[in-house]
């Protein structure tokens, strides 16, 4: 039985809003009709604001990857080099949609790890028609250096790929100032819609460079020529447009600024949280990196296992992410991701430190609770 009270604590689905919830209740109307037109062309006027770009946005019914799918494989095709950065498990989804529609060159370091720039240069130097970066690595925890590849990439004549999905509405993202071509988020992160849209942000340098083939389905010139007729080219998942429409309102009332703060202060919360009780972090940066906040990666401690610490924690009502492919097992995450504020925070960190001193990990609780408040109270 679905536990409707259960604190997901994960990166993604996030908890959403009842105004949300409520808007997916909404009779359907038609998607060939004025009324859907009028509310398509009020999101796309809203996600630019989100976006903060002025570049045009399609939207996809589909997953985050369906978006990312549709912005590889409209801009690569046979023949095409495109340099694929990999640190974690959605880098290495970079290089496998490389490889499929294109020839990826690979530039790999150990999950969690900050990329050399001149590897990456080295990479570009060769050759390629693009350059894929994942921005906020929620796999390893890691935030990616956006400004020094945007830079390599415009050095070499690179067009610049980059996967926003879970720094959008979180984090900041330049897209302008750091020269992304194609930025492509997904609805279930930051954005607090259900899963099962996605976005792509399409500079008037990669309309002029897409591909002559493209996906069917996610393909972005097909999805452009709709758009500027407030149409789609597919049917509309409704309900998820509905609930877009609200939770867009939702992030503006807030304010970019006010969101992108609160989000660093929720996960500084975390992290002071986590080194207090003398957990270890798992990304290693470097001058270029920084850590993800939007999620926290954390290496397991000794004294316990992965199934122990988030089933204790689960049967507590909080879900908290593993570790993926060969950091499963390994470490596990805490999300800060969405609408969570410091009441969402208190509660996982207090949970967590009796949990750990349940199990014996550590010899007493209270630091934790006592350096995340501290932050959130600054």
């Amino acid at each position: 039985m679905v536990n409707e009270n259960m604190l997901l604590m994960i990166p993604g689905p996030v908890p959403l809003p009842p105004q949300v919830l409520r808007a997916m209740s909404r009779p359907m109307l038609g998607h060939r009709s004025d009324d859907f037109y009028g509310m398509y062309a009020s999101i796309r006027e809203m996600l630019n604001k989100v976006f903060q770009t002025d570049d045009e946005i399609i939207i996809i019914s589909g997953s985050g990857t369906c978006a990312l799918e549709g912005a590889i494989g409209s801009l690569i095709g046979e023949g095409d080099k495109i340099v694929a950065l990999e640190n974690g498990k959605f880098g290495e989804r970079l290089k496998e949609l490389g490889n499929l529609y294109g020839t990826s060159v690979p530039v790999e370091v150990e999950w969690g790890h900050s990329f050399p720039l001149d590897k990456v240069e080295a990479a570009l130097s060769e050759g390629a028609k693009a350059i894929a970066m994942v921005h906020n690595e929620t796999s390893a925890g890691i935030l990616n250096p956006a400004p020094e590849v945007g830079k390599l990439a415009k050095k070499y004549d690179a067009l610049f790929i980059m996967d926003c999905i879970t720094s959008i509405g979180g984090d900041y993202v330049k897209l302008h100032e750091w020269g992304v071509d194609l930025a492509i988020a997904g609805s279930q992160k930051c954005l607090i819609t259900p899963p099962g849209l996605g976005f792509i942000s399409v500079s008037k340098r990669a309309e002029e460079s897409l591909s002559e083939k493209e996906p069917y389905y996610s393909g972005i010139k097909t999805h452009l020529k709709s758009a500027r007729k407030n149409q789609t080219p597919y049917t509309p998942a409704l309900p998820l447009f509905y609930a877009l429409e609200k939770a867009l309102k939702l992030i503006l009332e807030e304010g970019m600024e006010a969101r992108i703060q609160r989000h660093h202060r929720m996960a500084e919360a975390v992290r002071s949280a986590i080194t207090a009780v003398g957990l270890e972090l798992l990304p290693q940066l470097d001058e270029y990196s920084s850590y993800s906040n939007t999620v926290t990666a954390i290496k397991m401690p000794n004294g316990i296992d992965d199934s122990t610490l988030r089933g204790t924690m689960r049967k507590r009502g909080i879900l908290l992410a593993g570790g993926q492919s060969q950091l499963k097992g390994n470490i596990f995450r805490i999300a800060t991701m969405g609408n969570n504020g410091p009441a969402e925070i208190m509660r996982v960190i207090s949970e967590l430190e009796l949990v750990l001193h349940e199990k014996g990990v550590i010899k007493s609780y209270g630091a934790g609770v006592e350096a995340a408040n501290k932050v959130l109270r600054a």
